[in-house]
């Protein structure tokens, strides 16, 4: 093989995902030219809805998969928190590389933490899981959608049209971006619960082909790849795609894996919170238990209910 392509979307920091793979595989692979093949996606093309109005953040992975299965790329570097659970016929996700820092960080240019928010104060995320964590512990705050790319998302938020916004930490320390924001607080797991795979990287391959499995493989971290797959597991039985306002975390420590998990409304009511943990052989069972719980306690008809009960102004009632 003399030539390996990599779909990736277009975007800032997508970029910067795809040459660190890119870079990672020349230097374990010298001989090899490795080119990268850049895709819009749906979901960087429709930003006047919300993500879980258009079908999630699949629409941020469609176009790579589809660009793969035509021939015109090898593998995809994803972030891991926007792969859905299902992956095409002829596709394999196989490596997952070594997680970071997993926080959601408030941003803002006028007040220093959350604490010091206002009464009614604005704040702008595109996350349900977020909306549903703030308005739990901030119930008289007003969240407003925030869509756009990283940049364009903090250009709203210096001119004025939020009061704060919360973004993934990691994304904004791989692009150098937080030294201009004047006030910046890192929230703490247990006050904001990641999503599945946030701050990991996903490589994704066409199926068949064993010199591509392998150059993959180089890129994996097993312990990454254990906690991730509990989550992933989690999130494909009970059915939630990626937008749902579904909170999920494994972690490890020595022997034992932990999961917690918060699934309610986007309006902060009606949360379903718990942990599990296992011995770190017993990984495989680990998402279904949790899944058996969750599911006894009546978090399926929330998730049926939650995208409703949030863009209620958005999508009016049919006459």
């Amino acid at each position: 093989m003399k030539k390996i392509i990599i779909a990736t979307r277009r975007s800032d920091l997508a970029l910067w995902q795809a040459y660190n793979i890119k870079a990672k595989i020349e230097a374990g692979y010298p001989e090899i030219e490795v080119e990268l093949n850049l895709i819009v996606s749906n979901g960087d093309k429709v930003l006047d809805k919300p993500l879980a109005l258009i079908g999630g953040k699949g629409h941020f992975t469609k176009e790579l998969e589809d660009e793969m299965l035509a021939g015109n790329a090898h593998m995809a570097v994803h972030s891991l928190k926007d792969v859905p659970t299902f992956i095409p016929d002829g596709l394999e996700l196989v490596a997952i590389t070594e997680r970071q820092d997993q926080s959601d960080v408030f941003l803002s240019h006028k007040y220093k933490n959350l604490e010091e928010l206002p009464q009614g104060a604005v704040v702008g995320t595109t996350s349900l899981r977020r909306r549903m964590q703030l308005l739990k512990i901030r119930p008289d705050l007003q969240v407003k959608d925030l869509r756009g790319n990283v940049n364009t998302r903090l250009r709203k938020l210096s001119e004025g049209e939020y009061d704060g916004i919360i973004l993934a930490y990691i994304g904004l320390h791989r692009l150098d971006l937080l030294k201009d924001i004047p006030f910046v607080e890192k929230l703490p797991l247990a006050l904001m619960i990641p999503p599945m795979g946030q701050a990991a990287l996903g490589i994704e391959i066409v199926c068949n082909d064993p010199k591509i499995r392998e150059i993959a493989m180089t890129l994996n971290h097993e312990p990454t790849f254990i906690a991730t797959k509990v989550e992933r597991d989690f999130i494909a039985i009970i059915g939630a795609g990626c937008s749902a306002p579904v909170a999920c975390n494994a972690t490890i420590s020595e022997e034992t894996i932990t999961l917690q998990t918060m699934i309610g409304y986007p309006n902060g009511t009606n949360i379903i919170a718990k942990t599990l943990s296992v011995d770190i052989s017993e990984y495989a069972t680990l998402g279904q238990k949790m899944a058996d719980l969750m599911i006894a306690d009546g978090v399926l008809d929330i998730l049926r209910d939650a995208p409703n009960l949030a863009f209620k102004e958005t999508r009016p009632d049919r006459i």
